[in-house]
């Protein structure tokens, strides 16, 4: 194996690896898939709502024969106080058919993703650690693994956000704090019927709820809950450097986040069959400006930072598949030419910022610094939750209209005008 020259090495079995991979095996390209868990998704505790689209132009009948939990039909956005929630809830039968997003187990998904590449011919080395990359001059020509050398015409990064090996080889630089969150997640079991009665959905549909507010304890960041078949997933993600200024503790945000008198009724008699923390992006845009192709070598998914959290939607697992492809499709055009120089890898990112994957990047560049304005974590929930408690409170005395019960309510507030019409404003552009 050491003298055995393959077309494409690719380092990660998560969706952005192993969609690359796949790509590249349809097109009868040789490919070895190096993955460190023993199995594609054993040490990925993740999981989420997937908006789906792209995956069936690589899998047409993807959602028919994934192993997805349920499709989302349902979209709530929680304002959480201490003692109080406000919720917009948005049900469409249209997010239905076509399906629009589903809820996913990775573990489940990933093993999946995993034998289709095996069907396709792809090389899965399961359990292998990759310890550096092997150049030759400038241009990157295999990976050092367990001892072994294994070569190859092109190397592709899909090791996640730490990248590591970017990081090691100077391609990529160790991420400031503010860049990253840390997620703490639960997974609890809840019979079907349960689910269904309780977060009103019947059949495969399903709930995914993005939360602000109190859920975090005024760490940027926010909750997340979504409904597997069988089991519902819900958690915090926390900013690193938001965490460490305020001194908490993520493991305890997430514990007081699930006790919550808004969220608990939700999980009430469940039983805890996951719990894990893991590595996320906080500021994708800012990581995906900095170098993702060097001579014979790609960086893709979240390793090269292509995640976004609009507050409404997180999205990465989209941007995963999105950019295997557009770097499989690389690559194969290189094959055709021969040419595997710092030219011909430089159009994996020209590739990306004509669709939509560097299309969405760009369009929410400035949303990671307006949901890092600290009054979305406190004030502008509680101002929400005052206006609602005065307009149903009926206390005997002589009704307001609701413009003046706003302006009341926002008087008594801790919020000046000042900052109310900047975040609004802000808001717009970014969102």
């Amino acid at each position: 194996m050491d003298e055995e020259i393959f077309d494409v090495i690719v380092v990660g079995g998560g969706i952005a690896g192993l969609v690359c991979a796949y790509q590249l095996a349809q097109k009868g390209k040789e490919v070895v898939l190096i993955e460190r868990g023993m199995e594609a998704g054993a040490k990925n505790l993740s999981g989420g709502v997937f908006y789906t689209r792209i995956m069936e132009e690589v899998f047409p009948n993807f959602i028919n024969e994934a192993p997805v939990e349920r499709h989302i039909t349902r979209n709530i956005v929680s304002f959480l106080n201490p003692t109080s929630s406000v919720n917009i809830d948005y049900w469409d039968h249209r997010l239905e058919d076509p399906v629009n997003a589903v809820t996913v187990l990775r573990a489940k998904l990933d093993a999946w993703l995993a034998e289709k590449c095996e069907e396709a011919g792809v090389m899965i080395m399961p359990g292998v650690r990759v310890d550096s990359l092997i150049k030759e001059g400038k241009q990157y020509v295999g990976v050092k693994a367990d001892g072994d050398e294994l070569n190859a015409r092109v190397v592709v990064l899909a090791e996640g956000v730490n990248s590591f090996l970017a990081q090691k080889e100077g391609i990529r630089p160790k991420q400031p704090l503010k860049h990253l969150a840390v997620g703490v997640k639960s997974v609890i079991g809840l019979p079907r019927k349960v689910i269904e009665d309780r977060f009103r959905v019947k059949n495969n549909e399903g709930v995914a709820y993005a939360i602000v507010g109190d859920c975090t304890q005024t760490v940027a960041g926010g909750g997340f809950l979504y409904t597997n078949a069988e089991s519902v997933s819900l958690g915090v993600v926390l900013q690193l450097e938001s965490m460490k200024k305020k001194g908490l503790n993520s493991i305890e945000v997430h514990d007081y986040f699930l006790k919550h008198p808004a969220i608990a009724p939700l999980i009430a008699k469940g039983e805890l069959l996951e719990y894990g923390c893991h590595m996320t992006i906080e500021d994708g845009p800012a990581m995906v400006a900095q170098d993702i192709a060097r001579p014979g070598l790609l960086i893709i998914g979240d390793a090269a930072g292509f995640t976004i959290n609009t507050g409404l939607t997180i999205r990465g697992m989209d941007f995963a598949a999105g950019t295997g492809i557009a770097a499989a499709k690389i690559i194969n055009n290189s094959f055709e030419n021969k040419d595997f120089s710092q030219s011909a890898m430089d159009r994996y990112r020209s590739e990306l910022n004509k669709n939509w994957v560097g299309q969405d990047i760009k369009t929410y560049k400035r949303t990671p610094s307006f949901l890092e304005t600290s009054r979305m974590y406190e004030e502008y929930g509680k101002l929400l939750a005052d206006i609602f408690f005065n307009i149903y409170n009926h206390n005997l005395t002589p009704r307001k209209r609701l413009i003046s019960v706003a302006k009341g309510v926002f008087r008594d507030s801790d919020i000046k005008m000042k900052s109310l019409i900047r975040d609004a404003f802000v808001g717009v552009k970014s969102l």
